[in-house]
């Protein structure tokens, strides 16, 4: 496009070249952009197989353990109404409430953490006593009054030696243990003999009186049967435990006080080392504590 010559002069008009470039056409194909988007097929297909191959690789077991691993295990400390877990984890430099060393530093600071020092001798028990320690107080009562019977017997003293009373996590477990010389039933059988009779009456006698549930567990030692189809340790300690129980429920203690009947053979020896032993064979009846409102 030429301009026009300026007023009254005689020189040539000057020539304005316009060039217009439009980006694009043929060169756009050479962009990077494709590759990139290639780039995330390939890492996708990658991860793809990759899963693919320890899905067929790997057993259950360890597929759990690779899906724990990965499982998210924050506390929302917030909603939980702890502390946070910066620098002092919600707690000053002098609290109290720390659980170890470096308690502050820890996202569940509190979840465990003591109200007061103080309490009982034992786990659910009051400073002023409770269900657990009026169990024990009519627990030493009754064990005073049955070996105060049995001395005051000509027929029981002679037994006093078999009779083990033991304080245990359940209760009182009073065993009724055999030696060599003399056992609580007919050998082989499930019919007690006239002392322990006697005896397990007296002892009936003591607990009358008392709220407490009653378990029952028949003992065995390892001699094995002829032809255990017909007869074996499992049959022989339930039915001495039956036994037991029977004799008990007539010496006047109700039905419901009996918690559970079990006979468990040869498979808790009293001596250990000698299965065989006559002091394997016992009979364990045990007076459980009380449970109070949250289970103590």
């Amino acid at each position: 496009m030429a301009a026009r010559a300026p007023h009254g002069t005689n020189q040539p008009p000057k020539i304005v070249i316009v060039k217009k470039i439009i980006e694009g056409g043929h060169g756009a194909h050479h962009g990077g952009a494709w590759k990139v988007a290639y780039a995330d097929f390939v890492t996708a297909m990658m991860a793809f197989f990759l899963l693919l191959w320890l899905l067929g690789a790997t057993t259950e077991k360890q597929r759990k353990g690779i899906a724990d691993y990965f499982a998210p295990t924050i506390i929302d400390t917030r909603a939980l109404g702890m502390g946070g877990s910066g620098l002092f984890g919600g707690e000053s430099v002098l609290s109290d409430q720390k659980i170890g060393e470096k308690a502050g530093r820890s996202s569940e600071q509190g979840l465990a953490t003591p109200v007061t020092g103080a309490g009982g001798n034992k786990p659910g028990t009051g400073d002023k006593g409770s269900l657990r320690n009026e169990d024990r107080k009519n627990f030493e009562r009754m064990r005073g009054d049955v070996q105060k019977a049995m001395q005051a017997s000509t027929e029981l003293r002679k037994l006093a030696p078999q009779v083990k009373f033991v304080m245990t996590t359940e209760g009182m477990r009073i065993d009724l243990v055999d030696n060599a010389d003399y056992s609580m039933f007919a050998l082989g059988t499930t019919a007690l003999a006239p002392e322990a009779s006697a005896l397990i009456g007296r002892i009936a006698t003591a607990i009358t009186g008392t709220g407490n549930t009653i378990m029952i567990r028949g003992h065995t030692d390892a001699v094995p049967w002829g032809d255990p189809r017909a007869m074996n340790n499992w049959m022989l300690s339930s039915g001495r435990a039956e036994a037991t129980r029977r004799r008990l429920a007539l010496g006047g203690i109700a039905e419901p006080r009996f918690a559970r009947i079990e006979g468990v053979a040869d498979r808790e020896p009293m001596v250990k080392d000698a299965p065989t032993d006559p002091r394997n064979r016992r009979v364990a009846i045990t007076l459980l504590y009380r449970r109070g409102g949250f289970g103590s």
